[in-house]
């Protein structure tokens, strides 16, 4: 993924087809140290393509996946909103009680 993201940034910065220099200089920059062997097969696979063609095929394919629950979630917002708060509350009485016992654990950081 990060040189499939490498080469996206590419092209945003203005480079239609960007080379593999491109890519490594990218990665380079965030101190990630490119392969070789992965990098060309990125560049070979997307070289000559249209970016936007191939986001909307990536998209297409997205929405073609089962998305495991999403439908009963859909009835589900409604109810949401009550549930939350009930959410916060308990959240908040958690921290209490967990900050009183991990305080100092027993020692100091220092100790």
């Amino acid at each position: 993924m990060r040189y499939v993201a490498a080469y996206l940034l590419a092209v945003l910065g203005g480079k239609t087809s960007p080379a593999a220099a491109d890519v490594e200089k990218i990665l380079s920059s965030v101190g990630i140290e490119a392969d070789s062997e992965k990098l060309k097969r990125v560049i070979a696979e997307l070289n000559g393509k249209s970016v936007d063609e191939l986001i909307a095929q990536g998209r297409e394919k997205l929405s073609s996946m089962p998305a495991g629950g999403a439908a009963p979630a859909a009835g589900a917002v409604a109810a949401a909103a009550p549930a939350q708060e009930e959410k916060k509350e308990e959240k908040e009485t958690k921290k209490e009680e967990s900050e009183s016992d991990d305080e100092d654990m027993g020692f100091g950081l220092f100790d």
